[in-house]
């Protein structure tokens, strides 16, 4: 449980991240990354990216030496972030610069800013992490040169949204490492990968892919949970993967790493923190570390998932939230949304 929880409050800052506008910049500190810039993007109504995108950024910024920009996406009148507001992520033009992409969006509208940024990274053949919702990070009728908005997680993240293969709330995901691919320098020290949103159903990756996890439904959300004994883990469902994609011009490619785990919860989890930021230095080409540092910077108190729609939605205006309290040194904290199941597996907050 201890080592599930990773809490490592150690090394919290009283630095302050630059807040240009509606983003956050982390500057690197020394590390194999300096000189490397990853842009995340969250904005989503339901497995709190804005939580757990700045987290994300604040490791590898910190401990690996990236630079790092987090993007937001912010209610209509641009006053607070709203991960409600489709059309709301501002920053896009921050892709120019970036040599990495970290995206876990759901269902956002196509802007121009999006079409003409999100565009040129693609074409340029630059490669891209996707968790959870990314499968599904877009909708509606707009395209990126050759890919339609609702083609987005096939084309470039080799998988799309299926359905949930687990019970919603009710099962867990625990990860299982693909036969023959336990050496692979994504998988470095990665053993113990947990989370309590459910296993997504995965269909269309090819001989292409490379499988590095599986994800067993587990019988509860409890860490400790037994995984599901007969069909419904035979076979399991992919989890993390590797994929080729043909940039929208159709003139280079380019390499992504994809995980359907990724509601700010499940990155309580080390290892999918180390995932993630294993599959940063791999698809940047830099040696992989045996075992990369994934403590966090600040303490993590993630809110669990789960929509906040209708009278609900308000919360948005009322927490008021700015790109800048999600700065080093800073610890947002947000409550339970309705619907949240009994899970006594949260950090304590001190």
């Amino acid at each position: 449980m201890k080592k599930f929880l990773g809490l490592a409050l150690a090394c919290a800052t009283t630095m302050t991240a630059v807040s240009q506008e509606k983003w956050l910049t982390f500057k690197g500190k020394e590390g194999p990354g300096k000189g490397k810039h990853i842009v995340l993007v969250s904005g989503d109504e339901e497995y709190r990216s804005e939580e757990s995108a700045p987290m994300l950024a604040k490791i590898l910024s910190q401990r690996h030496g990236f630079d790092t920009t987090v993007l937001f996406a912010w209610s209509e009148d641009g006053t607070y972030i709203d991960p409600n507001n489709t059309k709301g992520i501002v920053g896009w033009e921050k892709l120019d610069s970036a040599d990495l992409m970290i995206i876990g969006t759901r269902m956002r509208t196509l802007t121009p800013g999006t079409i003409e940024h999100l565009g040129k990274y693609l074409n340029a053949g630059k490669p891209v992490i996707g968790y959870r919702t990314a499968t599904h990070a877009f909708k509606g009728g707009d395209k990126i040169g050759s890919i339609g908005a609702g083609q987005w997680g096939l084309k470039i993240l080799g998988e799309t949204w299926v359905n949930h293969h687990g019970g919603h709330k009710r099962q867990g995901a625990r990860g299982v490492i693909e036969k023959g691919r336990g050496k692979h320098p994504v998988l470095n020290s990665v053993e113990d990968v947990f989370g309590p949103s459910d296993v997504y159903g995965v269909k269309h990756l090819t001989d292409k892919d490379t499988i590095l996890l599986r994800g067993a439904v587990t019988e509860t959300l409890d860490p400790s949970s037994k995984i599901v004994d007969g069909p419904k883990n035979n076979p399991m469902m992919a989890l993390a993967w590797l994929h080729t994609y043909t940039s929208p011009d159709g003139k280079t490619t380019g390499r992504s790493l994809c995980t359907t785990m990724g509601a700010s919860v499940d990155f309580l989890s080390n290892d999918l923190r180390r995932l993630v930021v294993n599959g940063s230095y791999h698809l940047l080409d830099l040696d992989v570390p045996d075992k990369a540092d994934v403590d966090f910077v600040d303490p993590f108190y993630p809110s669990f998932y789960g929509f906040w729609s209708g009278q609900n939605a308000k919360i948005w205006k009322e927490r008021g939230l700015k790109a800048e309290d999600f700065g080093l040194g800073k610890t947002p904290t947000a409550p339970a949304p309705k619907g949240t199941p009994k899970w006594p597996f949260m950090p304590v907050k001190k």
